[in-house]
Formats: C-alpha cells, structure tokens, sequence
C-alpha cells in the first residue's frame, strides 16, 4: 500500500468539480487567516479497493489549510477532500495512512488533521436508515460510525467530528438533461412559480463589484431574517476579486434579480471544470420577491448548462423532511427543482496530539 505527498503551488492546483479544492478556495481561505498548502497525492489502488492490484497508482492535487488556534498549536483542514472515494471498508484506512504521510508536511504543533469528506455517506446506502416514507433519519450515534470507519486500521484513531463545515447534505442536479427534461423534472409549483416571475416582469443579470453594495443590502436583509452569522461586504468582494475567470479555472457571477431596477434577489454561482455551484443568496423580504428567487435559480442552472457544466451542486439543504430541522426550508426551495439528495460522510478527524486535541474537542463542544 502506498500514500505519497509532493508539495505543490496552490496556484498549480489542476481545476476540479470539487469548488473547495481549487486555487480560488485556496485564495480565498489565506484572506480570512488559514495557510494554503498545495499537494500531488499518489496512492495505490489497493488503498481504494481492496481487491486491486497494488501496483497500480491513482493521484490528485489536494488542498490543506493550516489554521492557527493559538500562537502555539493549530490544525490542518482539508476542505472537501481527498476527491479519490475508496470502497466503505478502506475509508478509515486511507485517512489514517494519509494523515501519517502528511503529518512531516505540516507544523510540528499540528494538534489534529480534519477531513471534510465529500463521500457519500455510508448509512445513506442502507435502507435501514430510512423511514416509511423514505425520508434518511441520519447516520447512526458518533461512537458506531467509528466503529465501523475504523475496520481495517491499524491505530482505530479516526474520529467523527463535533462539527461538520461545509454542507454535509446536497442536492445535484444532472445537466446532462435538455431544458425542457430540467423543468419537466421541477415539482409543480416550481415550475409554475419560474413561469410566474418571468410574465411578471422579473429580469436576471449579471454584475460585477460596481454593484456589490446592492448584493449586500439583500444579504444583510437575509441573514437579519434568518439568524444568520454575518459576513462582511469584502468578503464576497474578495469572491470576485479571486476568481481565474476562464474555462480552465473558477469563474464567479453575481447573477441579480430585478424588476423595474429594484432588486429582489441575488446569488453567487461559481463555475469549477463540469459543475455549477449555488454558493451563496440572498433575497428581499419585499412580498415573496414576485418570485424573483425561482427565475434567479432557474437562469443559474441555464447558465451552467451553456458553460458546459453536466451537474449543479445546491450546495446546502437539510438531510430530510424534518420541518423542526433550521434548513427545512431551503430544503424545500430547493427540492422543488428536481435534483437527486445526496448525503456526504462530513468531518472526520486524525489526532496528531491526542491530549491537545481532547481540549480542542471540548471547547468546540461548548461553543
């Protein structure tokens, strides 16, 4: 079994569908106090199937970010990755021989390495985890999804997190489909409530910073709205500013709702290699918008299909139907156009300072 590590640029990153694993992330991660790293990984098949021949090499570019909790310890994340998903059984065993590997690529007051992982959860594939109605109930308690992650390991030291980043739950949509099998695919009110936005007047455009205060004053009104943590106007300035803007690269559009120039809604879709991601939005609390929020989504998702996207990521909703869930809304919103739910594995931790990290752990409990 072989898991190799060669630094790398972050501005050498290969471009991927994985947003959190371009240069641009990388970019816009040193802006808010992580240290990008770049690596050219190497495994041997083995590490992603058990029955492979071993002789046999895969590799990709991976990102880590270094954050600091104090002068004297930090962590090291890895944002969505690695991209490589090896059979359910060798999942513990390639985070656990990649981390080791890493581990001389990092600060030697490295507490911990965390892995917010892109694969497809494992009690998602298990029809026990479902209820009647088909909704997921989740994973299983922290304690069992370590049990099982741990099969094949030599130190069982893979820990579920206290806390999952990115969003853990999705909803991807196939843009291989022509249009009219994407609407057809919507829920009916969707589809009804697009078609209602447009005869209504509704016009979606793109802009660029001279327009980023009006982003701001729609997302303000959201996040006052929801409760939501605030971000501040130069960060979403830094979002345009950081883009390669080429087909080789991360290209952002601030895509803005509007009817007799009064704007309504407004969102971020950011383009990496094949897939179109809904990073962030924000709308008016203006009587619904008109609807402006359906004829928004629906020209990103016309927009990635003519960039040459073949899946658009909703990046964000909850894990079922649960209404007392905070996302159950945008769950909904975003159900109503027709993609496929997908449940990732989230936050996986390798301790590298197990007393350090045990301290770290509790305080991120207590938060």
């Amino acid at each position: 079994m072989i898991c190799e590590l060669a630094k790398k640029d972050i501005e050498e990153l290969q471009t991927t569908n994985v947003l959190p694993q371009t240069t641009f992330w990388g970019r816009i991660k040193r802006n808010q106090g992580f240290i990008p790293k770049g690596f050219e990984l190497t495994i041997s098949r083995d590490l992603l199937v058990t029955s492979a021949n071993s002789l046999e090499k895969k590799g990709e570019d991976l990102l880590v970010l270094i954050k600091y909790v104090n002068p004297n310890a930090c962590f090291a994340y890895v944002p969505y990755g690695p991209k490589m998903e090896p059979t359910f059984e060798n999942q513990g065993l390639l985070l656990e021989q990649l981390s080791e590997s890493i581990r001389p690529h990092l600060p030697a007051n490295c507490i911990f390495i965390r892995y917010d992982l892109t694969w497809e959860n494992q009690w998602a594939a298990e029809d026990d985890y479902f209820d009647e109605q088909g909704n997921w109930i989740g994973p299983p308690p922290a304690h069992t999804q370590e049990y099982r992650v741990n099969f094949n390991t030599v130190t069982g030291n893979v820990k579920k997190s206290i806390e999952d980043n990115l969003p853990k739950n999705t909803f991807f949509l196939d843009l291989t489909l022509n249009e009219q099998e994407l609407m057809y695919n919507m829920r009916y009110n969707t589809r009804y409530n697009v078609r209602k936005a447009t005869k209504k007047g509704i016009r979606v455009r793109e802009y660029g910073l001279e327009q980023i205060g009006e982003w701001y004053k729609l997302y303000f009104d959201t996040a006052m709205r929801h409760n939501m943590a605030l971000q501040s106007q130069d960060y979403f300035s830094s979002i345009l500013r950081n883009q390669d803007n080429s087909k080789n690269g991360v290209t952002v559009k601030m895509l803005m709702a509007d009817i007799d120039g009064r704007f309504l809604s407004s969102m971020f879709l950011v383009l990496s290699r094949k897939r179109g991601t809904y990073l962030y939005g924000a709308s008016s609390s203006d009587k619904d918008n008109l609807m402006a929020s359906y004829a928004l989504q629906w020209e990103s998702i016309r927009i990635s299909k003519e960039w040459g996207c073949t899946e658009y990521d909703m990046f964000g909703s909850a894990p079922n139907l649960d209404s007392s869930h905070p996302l159950h809304g945008v769950h909904i919103y975003k159900k109503g156009f027709g993609g496929d739910l997908y449940h990732r594995m989230g936050c996986w931790d390798y301790p590298y300072d197990q007393k350090q990290y045990d301290i770290f752990r509790l305080q991120e409990a207590q938060k």
